[in-house]
């Protein structure tokens, strides 16, 4: 099965980010961007797939997270108002699972499992 999925971990709380909106893009040549989808984290800060089928081609993608409208509900600021997470499926991979470990003034992310 095809999978692209995320969780995001707001280290500043030690909690689970939940309800941050979350868009995966493809790289289309002909117009920049091509909108896959968009959701948000649920309870747990997760996104359990974010493909909506089993297609999952070769090219690059981003996940974008919307980090301002998750700090501001909490009226905390933000330095990072919006995080891009690039990354490129070649040929024959099938899942990809990209953490995001967040807080107001930083951000790091890893290819996880």
């Amino acid at each position: 099965m095809n999978r692209i999925s995320t969780h995001i971990l707001d280290l500043g709380r030690g909690k689970p980010a939940s309800g941050v909106p979350v868009k995966l893009e493809r790289q289309d040549s002909a117009s920049g961007w091509q909108t896959i989808t968009s959701t948000q984290t649920d309870h747990d800060g997760r996104c359990v797939q974010l493909l909506p089928s089993e297609d999952l081609l070769p090219g690059i993608y981003r996940i974008v997270f919307d980090t301002s409208r998750y700090f501001g509900a909490m009226k905390v600021d933000t330095l990072y108002p919006q995080v891009e997470v690039m990354f490129e499926a070649r040929a024959g991979e099938s899942q990809f699972h990209i953490p995001l470990l967040l807080n107001a003034n930083g951000y790091t992310t890893y290819r996880g499992t």
